[in-house]
């Protein structure tokens, strides 16, 4: 039993009730959705918002490829689920502000490149290599950790005031 051939899409086909984009339009997009993806996947691991990189990576794909869009609302869906959990009770949103400053101050401390202790066990070269390259990363993931979790506070955690939607 043979398949039917597959029928192209005419230039500029509708996709997702939009348009495809073309030219450099569409390259820009498939740069940036791939770059957010690989930066989603590594934040999985390291400090960074890992699954929100991952979403938005997805969501800029989406635009063109129908299994990104597949991938989407499970992946849309696990960040939200996250998102509610972290801010659940008082003490979860307290250990997520401490870490973002953490995160923040770490990040100024790897700027200024202090002087290395005297407890320092390794070569000196190893003590805070990068300077403000990788202190200015920590800085704004810490930025960006604290204000997903004022968004999370806002869009998820229930309020007694019944005049707030």
């Amino acid at each position: 039993m043979s398949r039917p051939p597959r029928q192209r899409r005419p230039h500029g086909a509708v996709f997702a009730g939009r348009t495809r984009p073309h030219g450099a339009s569409r390259i820009i997009g498939l740069v940036v959705g791939w770059l957010l993806v690989l930066i989603g996947l590594a934040a999985l691991v390291l400090p960074g918002p890992g699954l929100l990189a991952l979403v938005a990576g997805l969501a800029v794909l989406a635009q063109q490829y129908e299994w990104a869009r597949r991938w989407l609302q499970p992946v849309k869906r696990k960040a939200f689920a996250a998102a509610a959990q972290g801010v659940k009770s008082t003490r979860n949103i307290v250990l997520s502000f401490t870490g973002a400053l953490i995160l923040i101050l770490l990040g100024v401390l790897w700027g200024v490149h202090r002087p290395v202790p005297g407890w320092w066990p390794l070569d000196d070269r190893w003590w805070l290599p990068g300077g403000w390259s990788v202190g200015s990363g920590l800085v704004v993931s810490g930025l960006l950790a604290a204000a997903f979790i004022v968004y999370s506070i806002r869009r998820f955690r229930p309020t007694s005031d019944p005049s707030r939607p």
